[in-house]
Order: C-alpha cells, then sequence, then structure tokens
C-alpha cells in the first residue's frame, strides 16, 4: 500500500483519518489451464496465535490465481484444484495480520498446510493524512477495497469514502407496529435479493457505516442459507413456521415464517437460454468493476452444460452483440468473448436491455431457463436512464417469459436504486458482486437459485387474532409491500423463488394486553389510548392460534395462481439455531439503520444470538458476519444515524 501526500484539515472535533486502500484483480495464473492431473489439494486449519482457537471466516487464497475459499466455523479449510508446483498460499482476515506461506503441490495428490494468525491492533490518533495511493495488488476476492479515499470521524476510525460518491439507495421508512384491530391483515412479495447483505459487507470492512438506506434487513437475513427439517410436498416450496420471545423486547413475540424451495443439482437443470448483458461504458473501468465481471462470468461459463446456450451483448455509448447465441460446451469461443472486452464512454442502458431481451426471444427455449443477466455498476446515463423509464421497459419486457438477473459491481457511483428497481420488476434477482468469492456463491454454489425460477409471483398474507394478539411489525420488506387486495388479484406482480432458495420473513408481536408502542404524540382531541384488552373468543374457536399465513404462487409459466395456508399457534419455544441467528441478523440490520425498535440490543447481544445460532457453518459464512459485527464494535461505527449523514 502506497501512499503520497495530498492537504487536509483538521475536523471539528479533532481528527481527519484517511486511510487509503486499493484493489487489483489479478490476472489468474497460466497454470490453471491445465487438466485436473496437473492439480492437487490445500489443506489445513488457521488458528489464533493467543487463544488457540479456530479462525472462522478467514480468506484462504493462492496467489496470482482465482482459487480461494473462507475458513468454516473451526477454521479448517480446503483449495481443490490448485496447480502443481510451488505456490503460495495467503491467509487474510481483518483483525489479524496477514500470513503466507510456500508450499509445493503435487499432482493428484493432499498437502497440509496450517497457519497462526495474529491478531492486529489499529491505533487511532489525531492526523493530517495527505495523499492519493497507487494501487495495490490484492487477491481477487480482497476484504479491503475501493478507490482512493478520504473521511473525517467523528467517533472512531471511519475509512473512506470515495472521491466524487455518487452511490445512490431508495430511501426506506421502517416499519412501525400497526394495531391488529384497525389493521388485521399484513401482506407483501417475496425478496429473494441478496445485494444489501454483500454491500453493507464491503462497508464494513472499509472501516466506514453503511449508509441507512443501503440496509435492507430482509436481504440481509435471506443472504445466509438456513437449515430445513421439513419433509418435500407437492407444492415447489415449504412454510416452516416458529414462535419466540423477541431477543431485544424479551415481553414480545418473535415470528419467523420460512420459505425453503428444495435444490436441483446442476446436471438436473433445464436447458438454459442465457444472455450475459454487459455494461461496458467508461465508468466501468477500475478494477473492481469490468476486470472482475470478466472473472465473475469466466466462473459462470465453466458450469455451463451443451444444452445450454449464451450469447453476449454489451452496451456503451450504443448497445451491440458480441456473440451470437453459441452452445454453452464452446468455452473457449465465450471466455474469449468475454476477455476482448474493455471499458469505455457513456451508458446507453435502455437499448442495451432492449437488444438483449430480443437476442433472448429469438432463441427462447420452451420448457428452458430463459434468462438474462445484467452486469453494470447501475450509472446509465444515456437514452431511457431514469429509474422510471427503466422500469416501465422491464415491466414490458417481463411477459415474454424471460426472467432477469442483476449483478452490480463497484464502489462510487453504485446506483443501488435503479438495480433493485429494475430487478423487482422484470421477475429478477439482484445480487452485488464485492469480489470473485461472492461471485462464486452466487453464479456456482447458488447456481439454481440464481438463474432457475421454480415459483413466481410468490406473495404472502398474514392475519393476526385480536384475541392473542394487539399490534405487530415487519422487519424488513418496506419496499415489497402489497395492498390486502393484492394478495388475490393474479396480475400483481411479485417475487421469485429460486431452486434452493430460503426465505425468512419475522414479525415482532405486541401479545394482546400489552401496551402498544406509537410512532406519532398523543392525538389532542381523543383520550390516550389504553392497552388492548384481549378479544374474547368462544372456546375452541381458534383461542390459540396466534395468527394465520396464506401463501400465493404461480408456476414459472403460469398465470393462475395457487394457495398454501396454516394457523401458528401463541407458544413461544426453544427456538432452532437457524431462528436463532436469523434474529441475530435482524438485530444487526437494526442497529446499522439505528432503529427505535431495537431497544437496549448492543453488539456483543447480537454476537451472542449468532454463536448460538453459529451451527456447522461449512461455508463460514455466519463466522465472517459475527466478525462483521466485532469489527462495528471494534471501530465503534455506531454513531447516530443522523451524525453519519452530516458526513455524506
Amino acid at each position: 500500500m502506497a501512499t503520497t501526500n495530498v492537504h487536509g484539515t483538521r475536523s471539528r472535533i479533532g481528527a481527519l483519518l484517511a486511510l487509503i486502500l486499493a484493489t487489483m484483480v489479478p490476472a489468474p495464473s497460466h497454470a490453471q489451464s491445465g487438466t485436473r492431473a496437473e492439480t492437487g489439494t490445500v489443506q489445513g486449519s488457521v488458528s489464533d496465535a493467543t487463544a488457540t482457537a479456530g479462525v472462522a471466516g478467514a480468506q484462504v487464497f493462492v496467489a496470482g490465481t482465482t482459487i480461494g475459499t473462507l475458513t468454516d466455523g473451526e477454521g479448517r479449510y480446503s483449495l481443490r484444484g490448485v496447480p502443481a508446483g510451488e505456490q503460495v498460499v495467503t491467509v487474510r482476515l481483518i483483525g489479524y495480520r496477514e500470513a503466507s506461506q510456500r508450499v509445493t503441490v503435487t499432482a493428484g495428490e493432499t498437502v497440509t498446510l496450517d497457519f497462526t494468525v495474529e491478531q492486529t491492533t489499529l491505533r487511532l490518533q489525531e492526523t493530517i493524512v495527505t495523499g492519493v495511493a497507487e494501487a495495490a495488488a490484492e487477491p481477487p476476492f480482497s476484504v479491503l477495497r475501493g478507490p482512493s479515499s478520504i473521511s473525517t470521524s467523528v467517533r472512531g476510525a471511519r475509512l473512506a469514502h470515495p472521491l466524487f460518491n455518487t452511490e445512490s439507495y431508495a430511501r426506506i421508512e421502517e416499519n412501525g407496529f400497526r394495531r391488529v384491530g384497525e389493521s388485521p391483515l399484513s401482506t407483501f412479495s417475496i425478496d429473494v435479493d441478496r445485494a444489501s447483505y454483500a454491500n453493507v459487507r464491503r462497508f464494513i470492512q472499509s472501516g466506514e457505516r453503511p449508509p441507512v438506506d443501503a440496509v435492507r434487513i430482509e436481504e440481509m437475513i435471506n443472504y445466509f442459507p438456513y437449515e430445513w427439517d421439513g419433509a418435500a410436498g407437492d407444492d415447489p416450496f415449504q412454510v416452516l413456521t416458529e414462535v419466540w420471545d423477541a431477543p431485544w423486547k424479551p415481553e414480545h413475540r418473535l415470528v419467523r415464517i420460512g420459505l425453503k424451495a428444495p435444490s436441483v443439482d446442476t446436471e438436473d437443470l433445464p436447458p438454459s437460454n442465457l444472455v450475459f448483458l454487459l455494461d461496458v461504458s467508461g465508468s466501468m473501468s477500475s478494477p473492481d468493476k469490468l476486470p472482475l465481471l470478466k472473472k465473475a462470468f469466466a466462473l459462470l461459463t465453466e458450469q455451463l452444460r451443451p444444452q445450454d446456450r449464451v450469447a453476449i451483448v454489451v452496451y456503451a455509448g450504443a448497445a451491440g452483440l458480441v456473440l451470437p447465441s453459441t452452445a454453452g460446451n464452446r468455452r473457449g469461443r465465450i471466455l474469449a468473448a468475454v476477455e476482448r472486452l474493455e471499458a469505455g464512454g457513456s451508458t446507453a442502458g435502455g437499448a442495451g436491455i432492449a437488444l438483449a431481451y430480443d437476442v433472448a426471444r429469438k432463441h427462447f427455449i420452451e420448457d428452458g431457463n430463459n434468462r438474462v443477466i445484467l452486469a453494470t455498476d447501475g450509472d446509465f446515463n444515456v437514452g431511457a436512464s431514469s429509474d422510471e423509464a427503466m422500469v416501465r421497459l422491464i415491466e414490458r419486457e417481463r411477459e415474454s417469459g424471460i426472467f432477469l438477473t442483476v449483478l452490480g459491481f463497484g464502489t462510487g457511483n453504485l446506483k443501488d436504486s435503479k438495480m433493485e428497481g429494475i430487478a423487482n420488476r422484470g421477475n429478477g434477482n439482484f445480487h452485488y458482486v464485492d469480489g470473485l468469492l461472492e461471485a462464486r456463491k452466487v453464479l456456482v454454489e447458488e447456481m439454481g437459485g440464481t438463474l432457475f425460477t421454480v415459483a413466481k409471483d410468490v406473495k404472502l398474507q398474514v392475519e393476526f387474532n385480536p384475541a392473542r394478539a394487539a399490534a405487530y411489525r415487519l422487519i424488513g420488506y418496506e419496499n415489497r409491500l402489497l395492498a390486502d387486495e393484492d394478495f388475490n388479484d393474479d396480475t400483481k406482480d411479485a417475487g421469485e423463488l429460486g431452486a434452493g432458495h430460503t426465505v425468512t420473513a419475522l414479525y415482532e408481536v405486541v401479545p394482546a394486553g400489552l401496551p402498544v408502542p406509537r410512532g406519532v404524540d398523543p392525538l389532542r382531541y381523543q383520550p390516550a389510548a389504553e392497552p388492548t384488552p384481549p378479544v374474547e373468543a368462544a372456546p375452541g374457536a381458534f383461542e390459540d392460534e396466534l395468527l394465520y399465513v396464506k401463501v400465493r404462487y404461480k408456476d414459472p409459466d403460469g398465470s393462475e395462481s395457487r394457495l398454501l395456508a396454516h394457523a401458528v399457534a401463541d407458544r413461544s419455544r426453544s427456538p432452532s439455531r437457524s431462528f436463532r441467528f436469523a434474529a441475530a441478523v435482524a438485530g444487526f440490520g437494526m442497529l446499522l439503520r439505528d432503529s427505535p425498535h431495537a431497544g437496549g440490543l448492543s453488539p456483543d447481544d447480537v454476537i451472542s444470538l449468532a454463536e448460538g445460532g453459529r451451527g456447522d457453518d461449512p461455508r463460514g459464512y455466519r463466522g465472517e458476519f459475527i466478525r462483521l459485527v466485532e469489527t462495528v464494535r471494534d471501530l465503534d461505527l455506531l454513531g447516530t444515524a443522523a451524525e453519519e449523514d452530516d458526513r455524506r
């Protein structure tokens, strides 16, 4: 990491801290082009030097390649497909000193390589820092990333807003409590997007509190896979419910409603007709955009089969077809077309989308997976560029039976609001790719869920029993709320569920007889509301029911919805590990949003909850989450949202 001098001035309360961090994505080693017989496996563990315990969520990667992984809950890792010969393996995790070791890999064999890493301390002091950094080489899924930047700090360390930051997020008004007597029904569309969690992670790993509106709690919860014990039925997904005491307010109930679609092996997926729609405008030139995009789509290309087809449309000042629809087993031709791309020019996103859908229609596969995959920073500035115009364009195209996946890249000018709106209206899903590890998760590990829809227009409606519930609030899903009458209206668009997807919704419920938190001042001309008394129910008439859950969905090619429904008893029980962990993520999201509903919840409370729900954690995702919460705590990033807004 290199710095040169740029003058700064002291902030009004003492410190101007500038930490210059840049990421370069190295080109894959030529050794990777060999066959499986020329590769071996490196496995081992990463341990804390002082605690002698395994370190979870650490990045372990082979230098100069795209081979990497995260340590699991016990600190173990395994790197497969490592080119034979001498390699350098590196371990990196925020809060620890980076460690590297050389290892000799023998083809067809496994070598053990263990690491012991030392914790590091970030010392904060009053500093006048000057400088713009030269780009530093980082692994393809680097923790620390972003262009040169400076930032003032009010509390603790804040690394960095990119210079000339023009990122945009749609405003979110957090759901408040609704009285059951006035609004007994709660209706919303599912949300399988995961972009918010990856984006929040990007901010935190850069030492910065994310903008409030970048935090969409439902997307953070749904980022994680959850255990599921239910038996498969005739429907494309199962519904699970649990009731527990709310960790941040134990006198309230916390209700989990979960949907789970079974996973489908890649070889069993229907044939795919894919159109890669790639943004190659000038705004995509930085290393965390087009160079990372190329590596991400190379990963996806390796998963294609002979029955799959791929076309590539690009757009900058204009849109063009750079690869006609090509069989999936012609990987060399597909990869060559991707590798030739260069960034430059303005951004005619609307023209690119129209051309991509046109190509997809011409090669439509009946009973297949027909999908446009848009990869962009969302910075459309030529043609149909407003949020409304782009959304109308997508709405017209979705009726063709072609689905949409949106992949966001980069920092500094990320147009989250546009990309989310496009995905929501295009029968699609939205992911943010902050590194190659996330690309592998989205396009390889969760390929079925990302690219193959098992149910569309999935809507939930929950009816609360006034004999048991005085009020409720839905945690998250603010931009997915529907009118109650929309539930039975099959013309209303809703979210899509992919193979292997899990969707979780949490409700905080005020039991009947308890006071309802108010979101407005007391009324002048009416007496203050008293605690809602329980409604007398006839014996045996739903007296033990807390709520009634209904779910509507359509088959991917269907036009009429089907209905699932079941009652939920008012019995708080010991939560599953998945419920504990989902509650921890929800609590963390509320802290990041400076929510008044978080009560006295602290980062330590979130960590304790998450540790209790960590489970086996084979991919290390839950361990990584715990490290993020620890980072927020240790860097003291939880100033008030108002303080943060003053600095933005």
